[in-house]
């Protein structure tokens, strides 16, 4: 250890030969000075031990040793525990690690531990109780903590309740520089809620459950709510490029390209740990950060095994980290090699260690919590897949946590590429796998589905598809989907492929059994390339975006009430197609959470040309239209899951025409009222004007009496006239005759 400043004064110096007040001493201070910061980061403070003697004492090192090393190194040696004057301990221990991440990761993972019943552990830095403990920092008088006045907060949900009582849905628009938050009308222009400019540097986001819109800045992230648009919360990442919330807006992931960079004098919510990470998962509600992670990074062509290989960075896919449908889990891909599943809010990892998958390529969560037949305990499921390494085949599996249990695996041969699609209610997992054949020539697509609620999980086969699959989605609480498929080669092209549009429903089966999916309709020779669902179902938009040469929006309904085909009869779908519409320069779709409305945009991000949005109703009626020069971004905020029961929604859905009959007698009133007031509003501007004309009328006669003329010069003048023609004071009877042709016939003679 240095030695200090007092020391090498005392060694070197008498005082009479030293002046303070003349001398300025602070570069060597500063240079002898021991910093508690440097030599002692790699210690930690453990309390809340239990008291043993000095023969107990190696027990509980070697017990309190195992639970050190899976946040670390260190030894029994590195270990003091101090022992007081009656030869008990004193119920904590200093601890040294062999780094200083490994130290910050023992406070972070085993702070708040039970070691048994009785006794929770406390971790904390060495630094930070030298810090935090000094002199001056901690007042040795008791003062009693001041309870800060109570506030009325405002109610973060009040968007559910619309004054109009009509139900309206809210959207957020950027255009230009300005943002603007509006409730969405139908045929009427929609009613600004509040407009600001510069309120975002890059883009706006909604939370999934619309509590708060998401404004990015170079200097963190922001986020609003409430009536009066007030900032909730502040994220510090600086140069932050995307965010990403958990499902029940918790937690909040930020990621910026550049690692993150911890000045000298400190960061307001970082520490020295988060120095050099990418990526930071925060808590919304305390606005802390719960850990921070860097980019992956992989040996570049380096021999098996060679440590010392240099690294490169991953193209790392976003979102990085997904969540687990109940927030209680996170988890990260470490392509071809595991996944690291991490529990909230403490963020270590479930059980100390990845999940090794050899391989591994992709995985997702299940977008809610299944409740499988049979299965009585508490879990959440995720899928993955992995390619065929060797001899080995490719293999699907579903995997349930926090057991870490295989729950259904699937292998599979000559695959080229899969891809995983959940159905919003978990019920389904479907597949995508792209196959060739023995001379990888020739390719064909077979659907994999996972019948997840169903007795041992069977997977179905749809029969293959030759052409390539490039999209497909499912029926949001549904078991129907659709899928988009090509038989040119995908990629860039001048002239975008021709496509066909396939749409797949089960067959009938007794009871609430759901039977095999069988092939509804296929439509050949389109342009479409996209897929959008109405969130509640049924409805489905097949279009053309993004592509210069079309722009098609085609609106079907597959329960259509009308008669159905005879090759039909059997499925438990109609198909039916509504409308169609075109919006040229269409760059993005969106329902809006009720599934009334449709919002289309070209946006000038994407290229200049007519920017603007169109409306839509769910049966393809064009309801509105309206450029906007510079217009970025729509979006419809979200709306949180109902508090109806099922039973409740049943329901209202049995009486659904009384409650039609009473929202169409409110529309009439709305739209006749409108009427009325337009007549008002006209009326009201002619009386303006009649008054107005007689308040100048009178101006007018008032000047001419000051000036001395007639009151009404033309009176006047017509008295003169008739005195003229008839000097006397005769009247004259003046004769007009007028002729007026009734028809008249044109004939030509020879």
């Amino acid at each position: 250890m240095a030695p200090s400043f007092e020391t090498l004064r005392d060694e070197n110096l008498d005082d009479d030969d030293f002046d303070e007040t003349e001398v300025d001493i602070s570069d060597l201070k500063e240079k002898y000075d021991t910093q508690m910061e440097q030599g002692f980061d790699t210690f930690v403070v453990i309390d809340g031990l239990p008291v043993v003697t000095e023969d107990q004492k190696p027990k509980l090192v070697k017990f309190l040793l195992k639970k050190l090393n899976t946040a670390g190194k260190t030894r029994e040696d590195l270990i003091f525990m101090p022992m007081g004057e009656d030869g008990k301990s004193l119920r904590f221990a200093f601890v040294e690690f062999s780094t200083p991440n490994e130290a910050a990761a023992a406070v972070r993972q085993l702070d708040y531990t039970p070691l048994d019943k009785k006794h929770t552990l406390r971790v904390n830095k060495f630094v930070d109780i030298e810090k935090y403990g000094a002199e001056g920092r901690v007042d040795e008088e008791y003062h009693p903590p001041q309870i800060e006045e109570f506030q009325e907060k405002e109610h973060l949900r009040s968007f559910m309740a619309d004054p109009s009582g009509r139900g309206r849905d809210q959207l957020v628009m950027f255009r230009g520089d300005t943002v603007g938050v509006f409730w969405a009308n139908d045929k009427e222009a929609p009613e600004n809620i509040v407009d600001r400019q510069h309120w975002t540097e890059t883009f706006v986001q909604w939370s999934p459950l619309g509590t708060y819109l998401t404004s990015v800045h170079a200097q963190g992230v922001q986020l609003w709510g409430g009536a009066s648009w007030t900032r909730q919360r502040r994220f510090a990442h600086p140069f932050v490029n995307l965010v990403a919330f958990s499902p029940n807006e918790n937690y909040l992931v930020t990621w910026s390209n550049r690692p993150i960079s911890i000045p000298d004098d400190g960061h307001p919510a970082l520490s020295l740990d988060d120095d050099g990470k990418n990526y930071v998962i925060w808590d919304i509600e305390t606005g802390k950060p719960l850990r921070s992670f860097a980019q992956l990074e992989v040996a570049a062509a380096a021999p098996a095994g060679d440590e010392n290989a240099p690294k490169k960075p991953v193209k790392n896919p976003w979102p990085a980290f997904k969540w687990s449908p109940d927030d209680k889990y996170v988890a990260r891909l470490n392509q071809g090699s595991s996944i690291s599943v991490y529990e909230l809010p403490k963020m270590n990892l479930l059980d100390k260690t990845a999940v090794k998958i050899d391989g591994v390529m992709d995985f997702e969560w299940a977008p809610a919590t299944v409740q499988r037949d049979g299965v009585k305990s508490y879990e959440q499921l995720f899928c993955f897949w992995t390619p065929e390494i060797g001899s080995n085949p490719a293999r699907v599996g579903l995997m349930s946590i926090p057991s870490k249990q295989i729950v259904r695996s699937l292998n599979l041969f000559s695959v080229s590429d899969a891809k995983l699609h959940w159905q919003s209610e978990g019920a389904y997992l479907c597949v995508k796998v792209d196959r060739h054949s023995k001379s990888k020539k020739s390719q064909a697509t077979t659907l994999e589905i996972f019948r997840v609620k169903e007795k041992g999980v069977p997977v179905e086969v749809v029969d293959a598809i030759k052409d390539t699959v490039i999209n497909f989605a499912w029926e949001p609480k549904g078991d129907r989907f659709v899928i988009i498929t090509t038989t040119e080669p995908v990629g860039a092209t001048a002239v975008p492929p021709k496509t066909s549009v396939s749409f797949f429903c089960p067959e009938k089966a007794k009871g609430n059994a759901v039977g095999n999916f069988k092939h509804l309709r296929t439509l050949e020779k389109k342009n479409s390339n996209a897929i959008y669902w109405s969130p509640k179902g049924r409805f489905v938009v097949i279009a053309t975006v993004a592509n210069t040469q079309s722009s098609e929006l085609e609106f079907y309904d597959l329960d259509f009430e009308g008669e159905k085909p005879e090759s039909d009869k059997d499925l438990t779908a109609n198909l039916q197609l509504m409308n169609t519409a075109d919006h040229y320069g269409v760059t993005d779709i969106e329902w809006d959470p009720s599934g009334r409305y449709v919002a289309t945009w070209a946006s000038a991000w994407k290229h200049a040309m007519e920017n603007g949005y169109h409306l839509y109703d769910f049966k393809g009626e064009q309801l509105r239209e309206e450029p906007i020069e510079k217009f970025k971004q729509l979006q419809w905020r979200p709306r949180p899951a109902t508090l109806l029961t099922k039973e409740e929604q049943k329901q209202i859905r049995k009486n659904l025409r009384e409650y039609s009959r009473l929202f169409e007698q409110e529309d009439a009133e709305r739209i006749s009222s409108a009427d009325v007031a337009v007549v008002e509003a006209r009326r009201h501007l002619l009386n303006e004007w009649y008054s107005w004309h007689e308040q100048m009328q009178e101006e007018l006669a008032d000047e001419r009496a000051a000036l001395g003329l007639p009151a009404d010069p033309i009176a006047e003048l017509l008295e003169a006239k008739t005195a003229e023609v008839a000097p006397g004071g005769e009247e004259q009877v003046i004769e007009e005759i007028m002729e007026e042709v009734l028809e008249e016939t044109e004939e030509i003679v020879n």
